[in-house]
């Protein structure tokens, strides 16, 4: 961290800054656990410009203030930096801590809202998230994520024409599939394992945080969806999540995969690679 990164963290502050230490993660910004020098600890995130840290942060507050899910108390948020408490992880994420991970997430999910979408665009990786505001959710789901998605991909040269042509066909017949959810429930929007930390206490291992979010009102199926294509969250969080919200028949053997088309066209756009053969596999799947 440069000097003149110090003293800007030190006047917004009012306390100099003792000790500084890199942390893993984050592809957008440059993340810091500081100390000051009264011992207290927290985090900064640092970008360059158009990194829209203040997003980041004020999607950090919405859920503070709008839900029971746990995340770092946001203590400044401009576009280049984002100051946050730091929140201390020493477990994994065990059977204890998924069901505990359940609870937290079905309580997230039952905040409900009049209409899909979200007040303003969001972020999920650095990419935009378009969010208009949306009384159903099929057409949202089929215009605002998976077509969207495959177009930022073309553009970006990841995708090729007839891959982005395939995900428009599937997207037109989205209503084959999938029924309109009941009403809309608002979502963390990037549950992975990066973005769950984890802790011991005597009564099992706990979520001490949820990091990072993407956030906006949509079917919570999604997010149960993208908890498992990277094998974040199994058996024991979804025993416990369908004692909160149970889950309509074909999930797990249909509405899954259609889901996880989305966050794997995200991984197209970002990194291009194998996701493609795997966003391609979805679509044979589905007859497109």
């Amino acid at each position: 961290m440069q000097a003149e990164h110090r003293q800007r963290i030190a006047t917004i502050l009012g306390s100099p800054v003792a000790t500084v230490n890199r942390l893993t993660g984050g592809c957008i910004a440059d993340t810091y656990r500081i100390t000051l020098a009264d011992g207290e600890a927290l985090v900064a995130k640092l970008g360059p410009a158009g990194s829209d840290l203040a997003l980041e942060g004020w999607m950090l507050d919405y859920l503070a203030r709008h839900s029971e899910l746990p995340v770092p108390r946001v203590l400044h948020r401009e576009d280049t930096l984002l100051l946050m408490t730091y929140v201390p992880a020493d477990a994994t994420l065990d059977a204890a801590a998924q069901t505990h991970a359940a609870d937290l997430l079905a309580r997230l999910h039952a905040v409900a809202a009049p209409a899909y979408g979200f007040e303003r665009d969001t972020v999920l990786g650095g990419l935009r998230q378009p969010n208009p505001i949306s009384r159903h959710w099929l057409p949202f789901f089929a215009e605002q994520r998976l077509a969207y998605m495959a177009e930022q991909a073309h553009l970006a040269g990841r995708l090729p024409a007839a891959g982005r042509h395939r995900v428009e066909a599937l997207a037109g017949r989205i209503g084959d599939w999938l029924d309109e959810p009941d009403r809309p429930g608002l979502v963390h929007g990037d549950v992975w394992q990066g973005n769950i930390l984890c802790h011991r206490t005597a009564n099992g291992t706990r979520v001490a945080a949820f990091l990072d979010p993407a956030i906006y009102y949509a079917d919570p199926e999604i997010e149960l969806a993208y908890a498992t294509l990277f094998d974040t969250l199994g058996a024991p969080f979804f025993d416990r999540y369908r004692e909160h919200r149970p889950l309509s028949p074909g999930f797990f053997e249909v509405r899954r995969d259609l889901y996880n088309l989305f966050p794997l066209l995200t991984h197209v756009r970002l990194f291009g690679g194998h996701y493609i053969a795997a966003v391609e596999r979805t679509l044979t799947r589905f007859g497109c």
